[in-house]
Parts: structure tokens; C-alpha cells; sequence
């Protein structure tokens, strides 16, 4: 196995403008993703967290997100850091682009996940952080469905 990209293709009944705002917005993402969102905007260079659990607690997870691109209602990417006592891991950014196209009534979303090579792990490490974001994704992704599917025939 490759271990570089993770790739999904999924469609949601909502415009793209209601997705765009889905995957961008923190009010949105704490609805299907993140527990917590903070400080972020969507706006190229923007830093925020997200927040998995109690950040004080040992289950807890926090991860800094940089947006690297914003471009409403077709594309936004950003860069996530795993954090480590509050601080950057080394060599930790993996970016994650979604593009949204127009599809019928609603919006073909095709999510892309790389950096994973890049990382400079040992294979044992690559191929569990790897499966972890697989199994995240194959979680998160079909509640954004539902979540923006909600929104979208709300409007």
C-alpha cells in the first residue's frame, strides 16, 4: 500500500454554497467533525484549532489548522498540525483540500488528504497515522452528508 492520499468522492444534497459553508465555518464543523472549534476563519492564513474531547484530558486530541486556500463556494483547503502539549509536532502538516462541483441538485464533494510520506515516519508509524485518517474520514465524511443534506433542503 502507498500510504500518500487519501481520496473520497461523495455528493450531498445541498448547493455548494451551503456545503462551501459546511466545511468552512465553525459553527458548522462542530456540527459534524470537530467537538470544538477555535479562532478560525476562513480565510487564507487563518490559525485556528479543532478539538476532539476535553483538551485537558488524556483522551483529548487538538490540532492546529492553517487555511491554505478559500475560494467560495468551489474550494477550501487547509493545513493541520497535531499538537503535542500545546506545541507543533515537527514535520506534522497534512494538507486537506476539498473541491466542491455543482451536481444535479446538490454538490459532488471530492476531499483530498496528502502528506503522509512526507512526514517522515517509520512504516509501522505511516501506516497507523494513515489508517487512523482513513477511519476518521470513512466517520466524518457521511455525517457532513447528512449535516450540509439537512441544511441544504432547510433553505
Amino acid at each position: 500500500m502507498e500510504y500518500g492520499r487519501i481520496e473520497r468522492s461523495i455528493y450531498v444534497e445541498a448547493a455548494p454554497d451551503v456545503v462551501y459553508e459546511v466545511i468552512s465555518s465553525p459553527e458548522h464543523l462542530k456540527e459534524w467533525w470537530a467537538d470544538e472549534v477555535v479562532d478560525l476563519e476562513p480565510v487564507p492564513g487563518s490559525v485556528g484549532e479543532l478539538v476532539w474531547g476535553d483538551r485537558s484530558s488524556t483522551d483529548g486530541h487538538v490540532a492546529r489548522i492553517t487555511v491554505v486556500d478559500a475560494q467560495p463556494p468551489r474550494l477550501f483547503s487547509f493545513r493541520w498540525v497535531h499538537l503535542e502539549n500545546d506545541a507543533a509536532i515537527p514535520g506534522s502538516a497534512l494538507l486537506v483540500t476539498f473541491e466542491l462541483v455543482p451536481s444535479g441538485e446538490g454538490t459532488t464533494v471530492r476531499m483530498t488528504e496528502t502528506g503522509f510520506r512526507e512526514m517522515g515516519w517509520e512504516v509501522a508509524i505511516l501506516e497507523e497515522q494513515y489508517n487512523s485518517h482513513v477511519d476518521g474520514w470513512d466517520l466524518y465524511l457521511p455525517r457532513l452528508v447528512e449535516y450540509a443534506g439537512s441544511l441544504g433542503t432547510n433553505r
